[in-house]
C-alpha cells in the first residue's frame, strides 16, 4: 500500500507537541501564534482543545486480584459498580447475572469480595471448585447513568487473580474482505492485553476440525477462516493465551449458500440506536442499549442471515477519539451475545462523526477530525468495526482534487463497500463522508454536507452497479445509506432535499478565496445517484435512516420529487426511469420525528414512530418484507 501524504507542507506546532499537517481541502484553516484557526469571512473560530470525558481503558478499570476478589481503579471517578457471574453454556446468549448488591465507587476505587459475598449459595459458576470464573460488570454514575458494562475472568479461590488473556469484546462473526460469506468468516475480538490467539471451527456435518491461529501478540484479532464448506453449521471455539493465562469461548455459526444457489434466507435492516430518554439502559454512555437488546434478540429469534445497520449507532459527533470508542463499545456490548453467532453489519451515520470545534464566543463549526488517517471520523469507524475492503479509495482523483500527486482526502476503507449473500448484493454507501456539521450555514469551513454522495462514491457505485448486472447469480440489489433521498419526517430541511433547496452541497476549495469547485447542487446530485440505480433492473430499492420513524414509499413517474418551478432535468422524463422503493427504518432506539409535508407525502405507506426491525424474506426470485416492533412484538407491515 503506497505511503499516505494526506497533508500539505504547512504545519503547526505546539510546544511539546509533535506537528500537525492541515489538509490542503481546508484552505481557510491557517496556523496563528501556534495554534489553530478557522477563517470565516471576518470571523476568527478557535480550536477547542479535545475534551474527554471517559476512555475505555479507564472504564474497563486497571482489574487487579485481591485475597478477596477483584479492586477495580477508575480514576477520578465516583459512582457504583453492579457486578454478577456468566455462566457459560447456561443459556444460547452469556450475560451477567447481576449479585443482590451493589458496591461504591469512592475516588476511583472499588472492590468485590467474592470469597465472602459471592460463595455458597450465590456461587452459580462453581468458582469454589474449578478455582476460575467470569464476572460482568457495570459502571454507574452517581446520578444513575450507565456508562458502561464490562467482562473478565478471574482463576483462584483467594487469593484471587485476573486472568489477563480475558477477552473483554466479541467474539462477533464478520463478512470476509471481499464481501463473500461462503468459503471464508471472519472473527474479531478484543482482549485484556496482548496475547496470541487461536479459532477452532468443527463441521457440525462431518466433525472435520481446522485451526487458525493470530501469533503476533496484539489486543485487536481478526482472524480469518478460510476454506470453509458453504450452507454448512459450524462451532468454534476462540482461545488467547498470555503467558501463563489461557482463557476460551465457544458458538457457532452458519455459512452462506454459495451464491446463486437461491434457497430461502431472510436478512434484517435498522439503523439508528443512539441514546435515548427515559434513563436506564435506554441511555447506556451513546447508545440505546435495551431496543438494541430487544432488535438483536428478535433478529436471532427469526434465524436471519445477517442484519445491516446503516448508521447513527451512537450519539456521538464528539471530538474525542477515545471517549466515540466508548460509545462504540457500549454499542457493540450490547448485540454481543447475539453477535457470537451472526453478522451484524454496520456503516456511517452523522452522528458517527469524530470531529475538530471551532469557536467564536457562542458560536462554533465543526468540520471531520484530522489527521484523516488515524483521527477522521471515517478512521476512528474502521478500527472499531470489521467490514469489506472492496470499496473505493478515497475522494482523491475527482476533478475537485486540489493535490493529485497526494492524498487529501478521508478514506472509504470499511466504510463504503457491498457483500454478496446467495442471490443477494447489498451495496452499502457513506452518505455522511468528510462531513462538515455546519457546512450549509459556514460554508467556508469547507467539508462535505449531510446527504451528499460525492463523485468518486459515486463512480465507483456506477462501476458495482454494472459489475452486479452482469452476475447471473443476483437477482436483487439494495442499496443503502443513512440519509433518505426523499425525506419525510424529521429530516425534511436536509438529507437528499433540503426543503427543495438546490443550493447547498459539498465545499471545495484549492485557495481560501477561491470557488467552490463542486458544480451540482444537493439535488442534482440526489438525481445523478438515482439515475445509476435505475439503469439497472436488479437494484430493487434503497435502505435508509436518518428518520426516527419507519415508512416505505414506492417512487415513479407520477410521483412528484422536485420543488416549484424546478428548472433543470427532471429525470422522471427519462426512459431509465422506473418504480423504485424506499424503506426507512430509523426506529432502533433514538428519539422519534413525526412526518410532515413534502412533495411525496401522499404516497408514504406505514409511518410510524414505533420501533422496528425490517425483514426481508427472500424465496427464491421472490421477495416480501415484515416489520415488527422489537419491544412488543406487534407486526408494523404487512
Amino acid at each position: 500500500m503506497k505511503k499516505l501524504t494526506f497533508f500539505i507542507a504547512l504545519v503547526f506546532a505546539y510546544s511539546n507537541s509533535p506537528a500537525i499537517d492541515i489538509p490542503a481541502i481546508h484552505p481557510n484553516i491557517v496556523e496563528k501564534n501556534g495554534n489553530l484557526v478557522l477563517m470565516d469571512g471576518n470571523k476568527k473560530y478557535s480550536l477547542k482543545p479535545v475534551t474527554t470525558k471517559y476512555t475505555p481503558e479507564q472504564l474497563v478499570g486497571n482489574p487487579t486480584g485481591t485475597k478477596n476478589g477483584i479492586q477495580f481503579n477508575f480514576g477520578d471517578f465516583n459512582g457504583q459498580l453492579y457486578y454478577g457471574f456468566i455462566k457459560p453454556g447456561d443459556g444460547h446468549y452469556p450475560q451477567p447475572v447481576f449479585h443482590r448488591k451493589a458496591s461504591i465507587i469512592k475516588n476511583g476505587l472499588v472492590n468485590i469480595d467474592i470469597a465472602t459475598d459471592m460463595s455458597g449459595k450465590y456461587d452459580m459458576i462453581d468458582w469454589e471448585k474449578t478455582g476460575q470464573g467470569t464476572m460482568g460488570y457495570r459502571v454507574v454514575t452517581r446520578n444513575g447513568i450507565i456508562l458502561y458494562d464490562g467482562k473478565l475472568a478471574f482463576t483462584g479461590s483467594g487469593p484471587f487473580q485476573i486472568n489477563t488473556a480475558s477477552i473483554i469484546e466479541g467474539p462477533f462473526i464478520n463478512l470476509a474482505e471481499d464481501g463473500s460469506f461462503h468459503h471464508t468468516v471472519r472473527i474479531s475480538f478484543e482482549t485484556l492485553t496482548e496475547t496470541t490467539a487461536t479459532v477452532t471451527v468443527r463441521n457440525m456435518t462431518d466433525d472435520k476440525v481446522h485451526s487458525f491461529t493470530n501469533n503476533t501478540s496484539t489486543n485487536h484479532h481478526e482472524i480469518p477462516l478460510k476454506e470453509l464448506m458453504p450452507n454448512t453449521n459450524y462451532s468454534y471455539t476462540v482461545k488467547t493465551v498470555n503467558d501463563d493465562k489461557v482463557y476460551t469461548e465457544s458458538y457457532s455459526f452458519k455459512t452462506a449458500p454459495l451464491p446463486g444457489s437461491r434457497k430461502p434466507f431472510s436478512f434484517a435492516y435498522t439503523s439508528d440506536s443512539r441514546h435515548a430518554q427515559g434513563g436506564g439502559e435506554r441511555r447506556i454512555e451513546g447508545t440505546n442499549a435495551y431496543i438494541m437488546k430487544r432488535i438483536a434478540a428478535l433478529v436471532q429469534s427469526k434465524n436471519v442471515a445477517f442484519m445491516q445497520f446503516t448508521g447513527d449507532m451512537i450519539n456521538g459527533e464528539l471530538n474525542s477519539v477515545e471517549q466515540t470508542k466508548v460509545e462504540y463499545r457500549n454499542w457493540k456490548r450490547a448485540i454481543e451475545p447475539f453477535a457470537h453467532y451472526l453478522p451484524i453489519i454496520t456503516t456511517m451515520g452523522n452522528h458517527e462523526a469524530v470531529v475538530h470545534i471551532f469557536e467564536n464566543g457562542k458560536n462554533f463549526i465543526l468540520i471531520d477530525r484530522f489527521p484523516y488517517n488515524t483521527e477522521s471520523a471515517e478512521a476512528v469507524f474502521a478500527s472499531q468495526f470489521v467490514n469489506p475492503t472492496n470499496g473505493p479509495y478515497s475522494e482523491d482523483g475527482a476533478v475537485y482534487d486540489p493535490n493529485p500527486n497526494q492524498e487529501d482526502f478521508p478514506s472509504y476503507q470499511e466504510n463504503v463497500f457491498y457483500y454478496i449473500y446467495d442471490n443477494v448484493a447489498m451495496i452499502v454507501l457513506n452518505s455522511n463522508y468528510w462531513y462538515a456539521p455546519m457546512l450549509k450555514s459556514s460554508p467556508e469551513s469547507g467539508g462535505n454536507l449531510h446527504g451528499y454522495l460525492m463523485d468518486k462514491q459515486l463512480e465507483w457505485l456506477e462501476e458495482t452497479v454494472a459489475r452486479l448486472d452482469k452476475n447471473d447469480n443476483i437477482d436483487f440489489v439494495f442499496v443503502t445509506h443513512h440519509t433518505p433521498a426523499f425525506p419525510s419526517g424529521g429530516h425534511v430541511i436536509d438529507d437528499m432535499w433540503y426543503r427543495g433547496n438546490n443550493t447547498p452541497r459539498a465545499v471545495v476549495k484549492h485557495t481560501a478565496d477561491g470557488d467552490n469547485l463542486i458544480q451540482r447542487g444537493i439535488i442534482e446530485q440526489r438525481d445523478s445517484y438515482l439515475k445509476i440505480i435505475m439503469k439497472s433492473q436488479k437494484v430493487i430499492g434503497i435502505l435508509t435512516g436518518d428518520e426516527h420513524n419507519f415508512y416505505w414509499l414506492l417512487i415513479h413517474k407520477d410521483v412528484s420529487i422536485y420543488p416549484d418551478n424546478w428548472d433543470k432535468e427532471d429525470i422522471r422524463q427519462s426512459q431509465d426511469f422506473r418504480p423504485l422503493y424506499q424503506v426507512n427504518n430509523g426506529a432502533a432506539g433514538a428519539p422519534y420525528f413525526a412526518q410532515e409535508e413534502t412533495p411525496w407525502s401522499e404516497h408514504v405507506q406505514s409511518f410510524t414512530t414505533q420501533n422496528a426491525v425490517a425483514f426481508f424474506h427472500i424465496h427464491g426470485k421472490s421477495i416480501q418484507m415484515e416489520v415488527i416492533n422489537p419491544d412488543t412484538l406487534d407486526t408494523i407491515w404487512p
